[in-house]
């Protein structure tokens, strides 16, 4: 008895429909979009200042799912799934009797391509679609180049103080307030 093609072709979209679905659901349980700020050391040879460095600060940007060691072949399906990101350790020295593990994707270009577009076309059910909101807007900002200027890095902040954990951003704006402004900045160069 042979199969087929399009039989085959509809049982392949079946499995793919189905694959998106544990996708959607186990993202929304277990999977975190984050914008973070890691405060640069200061330099003192002003010639050499990074780019992205201008305000202080690293803004970098992630998409991560978390597992323990036993359930490591649920980051392998999402690693193959999109064809991007990594599956790293995170060893354990507390009480957890395991290590975790973390699929991450936080190539810029990945993440604005790919996972992006992705969770748009196929919504997220539970409030993480809110962060999820947040997230788009701090990386179209990213992606214009405004996280390279002290207006848009406080822009950036303020959207994260509403994501995931609600952690206070305040300090932080309050030290890119202070800095020097954008236009005397660049009145300088």
């Amino acid at each position: 008895m042979s199969i087929s093609k399009n039989a085959t072709c509809a049982d392949n979209q079946q499995e793919r429909l189905i694959m998106i679905g544990w996708i959607i659901g186990f993202v929304d349980g277990e999977g975190c979009f984050s914008i973070n700020f890691v405060k640069q050391p200061e330099r003192k040879d002003k010639t050499r200042i990074r780019r992205g460095y201008k305000t202080g600060y690293q803004i970098s940007h992630e998409f991560a799912v978390v597992q323990g060691k036993k359930s490591i072949s649920t980051l392998n399906k999402l690693q193959k799934f999109f064809k991007v990101g990594g599956i790293y350790i995170n060893r354990r020295h507390d009480n957890h009797k395991e290590h975790l593990y973390r699929y991450s994707v936080a190539k810029r270009e990945d993440l604005i391509n790919i996972i992006i577009p992705f969770f748009q076309k196929r919504k997220l059910q539970t409030s993480k679609k809110y962060d999820f909101s947040l997230f788009v807007k701090c990386m179209k900002l990213i992606k214009e180049g405004k996280h390279l200027t002290r207006s848009g890095a406080i822009e950036i902040a303020l959207l994260c103080e509403k994501m995931n954990h609600k952690r206070s951003r305040t300090e932080l704006i309050k030290i890119l307030r202070n800095q020097t402004s954008d236009s005397a900045r660049a009145r300088r160069r």
